[in-house]
Formats: structure tokens, sequence, C-alpha cells
């Protein structure tokens, strides 16, 4: 079972993104979700298994937002993808369910129950969103938007909404506060979870060093957000 075709498609789709959700952010999700369900899931793991595991992470971010404007003929594109590949229907199913439904902004107001490939592919995706890495494309990202670095004047946000965590107004430095500070409590495996706890030690050692350089602590309300999330 080749994967040839489906990293070209990745790559092709996924190569020149600017906001850290590129072709290598791909690879970095599938070796993780590899290391994940060899050593959480090595029981119950099979060849076919462990194929899902690595198309999904390759075709994950495919349909994004943030990657295509039409998230419904990027489907289309990857089911027609699918069916020339040598394997059962219910691979191609499982494939598509968990792309479908493994995103942070598609889980917050519902709690998609994924399989165990994709509970593999989930949280091997979180933790490219932390640590160095996930620093990096934070940042990223936020220039690609247009945000600020941070902004005393503007607070951070609990959300509970997909629309909230699309639109509402917010700096990078929030976003670590909004979001991906909570990464390790959502974590599906324990291999996900040791590793997401030690990557965040590393972002809040980041976040204690940016508030002393900034004096940020004294300006807004990210100190207190920052002790309660501790």
């Amino acid at each position: 079972m080749s994967l040839d075709d489906i990293k070209s498609f990745s790559k092709e789709n996924m190569a020149f993104d600017p906001t850290g959700h590129d072709f290598l952010h791909a690879q970095r999700v599938a070796k993780l979700a590899q290391k994940i369900y060899t050593e959480d899931f090595k029981k119950d793991a099979t060849d076919i298994g462990m194929y899902v595991v690595k198309a999904a992470s390759y075709l994950h971010d495919t349909i994004d937002e943030k990657v295509t404007a039409d998230k419904k003929n990027r489907l289309r594109e990857i089911r027609i993808l699918l069916s020339h590949e040598n394997i059962t229907t219910q691979a191609r199913e499982d494939i598509l369910d968990i792309i479908q439904h493994m995103s942070y902004a598609d889980n917050i107001e519902h709690h998609y129950q994924l399989s165990n490939e994709g509970k593999c592919v989930q949280d091997a995706d979180r933790l490219d969103a932390l640590g160095a890495i996930g620093i990096a494309r934070a940042f990223a990202y936020g220039g690609h938007a247009g945000q600020e670095i941070y902004d005393p004047q503007i607070s951070v946000k609990e959300i509970k909404t997909h629309d909230d965590y699309r639109h509402h107004k917010s700096t990078t430095i929030n976003h670590f506060y909004e979001k991906l500070l909570k990464l390790a409590s959502l974590m599906n495996t324990r291999t996900g979870k040791l590793e997401a706890i030690r990557r965040t030690k590393y972002m809040r050692d980041f976040l204690s060093e940016f508030q002393m350089e900034t004096g940020v602590n004294d300006e807004c309300e990210i100190s207190s957000v920052l002790t309660q999330q501790t």
C-alpha cells in the first residue's frame, strides 16, 4: 500500500502555505502519529491501521479553512484520490472520518469520538502546536493573519464556539492562553499526554521570559490567566 500519491497530493496543496500548515507540518504529524500508534495501540495495531494513520496525517490539513477556500470540492478530490488506492472501503471512510472530525475548531462545541487511529493523528497534530515548533508556528500564523504579537488592551477570551475561534479579535500571545496551553489536557493517549506536558512546560518557560522582558503581566490579564491554568 503506497502513500506516494497521497503525499504528492498533500505536498501540492500545502507546500507553500505560510501559516504553519505546510507539508513539513504534515510530515511531522505523520511521524508523531506513527510513534503514538505503535506505543499506545501495539496490541491492536494492524498494517491497514497504520496506513490509515499515515494517510490521515498527510491529508488532515488539506481541507482546513486556512488552506482551501472550497472544503467541499477538496473533499471530493480526496475521495477520488482514495478511490484509486488499493485499500478497503472501510479504510477510505476511516480516513475521511478522521480528517473531517479531528480539528480543534470542530470539537469546540461538540466532542467527536475518534477511532484509535484518529486519536493518534489528533494527538500528533496537537503536539505540533506545542513546544518550540508550536511557538514558531503560532507566530507564523499570527503574522500571516495580521495579528499583533500582544496588546495589553486585548483581553484573553474563553473560546466557546467555532465562530469565536475563527473570528474573535486576539493576539498571538493571547492564543497561547486561549488554546495552546489547554491542549495537554485534551490528549487522547498516554504517549501524547506525556509529550504534551513536556512541550507545554517549554512554552510556559517561554511565556514567563516574555512577561519578564515586556512587563506584560503588569499591564493586562495574562498573568492571572496563566496562574489559573498552571
